[in-house]
């Protein structure tokens, strides 16, 4: 992040975010991320199996050293400029790019000041939250209620609901119904699938009850969704 303020949520843990803040955030990894009307930064998507030397956590490093911001950035911009290019060899360079951009937060991460170590030491509340997270980025799909979730963790629905109050300021209901909700207009708006078949792959037991859901949450049906996105962007997955 270059510019602004804003919040971030990571696993379950909300913390504010301003400039000369990176965020490394591994695949599977529940985010959400707010950065205002001002904020401005720059994401940089990894494919998988990239063998990078890249933390195995979701990081929040907040970059102080002047030199280190600059070298960051620097590396950001070089990277964009390469992938924007159709140079020889550009496949190349771009990894060898990505790779001193790992290397560089990898030394920003061992570098980490003691003020930060509330990723280092997370209370119960935090740890519970986060395995939370983890069950439901992996099985969102399934159409779980909440209470499933906190029978698997060991724990009431009640301490689970009040552990993500206390860490990232929503309900573990409001965290498994934003993560559908996501999914299905990432779906309905950059796909060309069946409305019908997007509510079965979420978990959705009739279409009607998917299409509720859609509409009570974002205003607007499924289908006027999809006519409000650029077409261009619609595709098959």
């Amino acid at each position: 992040m270059t510019r602004g303020q804003g919040r971030a949520m990571l696993q379950g843990l909300r913390r504010g975010i301003g400039p000369h803040n990176a965020i490394f955030i591994p695949a599977g990894t529940l985010f959400s991320l707010d950065l205002g009307k001002t904020g401005f930064g720059l994401a940089v998507q990894i494919p998988l199996n990239h063998g990078l030397p890249l933390p195995e956590d979701a990081v929040l490093l907040r970059v102080r050293d002047v030199q280190a911001q600059a070298e960051i950035t620097g590396r950001l911009d070089t990277l964009q400029r390469e992938i924007s290019t159709a140079r020889p060899f550009r496949h190349h360079a771009v990894t060898a790019h990505a790779i001193l951009l790992a290397v560089c937060l990898r030394r920003q991460l061992g570098l980490q000041p003691a003020d930060q170590s509330e990723d280092k030491r997370p209370t119960a509340a935090h740890r519970l939250v986060a395995a939370f997270c983890a069950l439901v980025s992996r099985d969102y799909r399934s159409g779980k209620p909440m209470a499933d979730y906190a029978t698997m963790l060991g724990v009431t629905p009640t301490h689970l609901t009040r552990s993500c109050k206390d860490c990232c300021g929503m309900t573990a209901a409001d965290l498994l119904t934003l993560r559908s909700l996501c999914a299905a207009r990432d779906m309905i708006e950059t796909t060309d699938l069946p409305l019908k078949d997007i509510g079965e792959a979420l978990g959705f037991g009739s279409a009607a009850y998917f299409s509720r859901f859609v509409q009570h949450h974002t205003g607007s049906s499924p289908s006027a969704l999809r006519k409000k996105a650029v077409p261009s962007t619609v595709t098959s997955r």
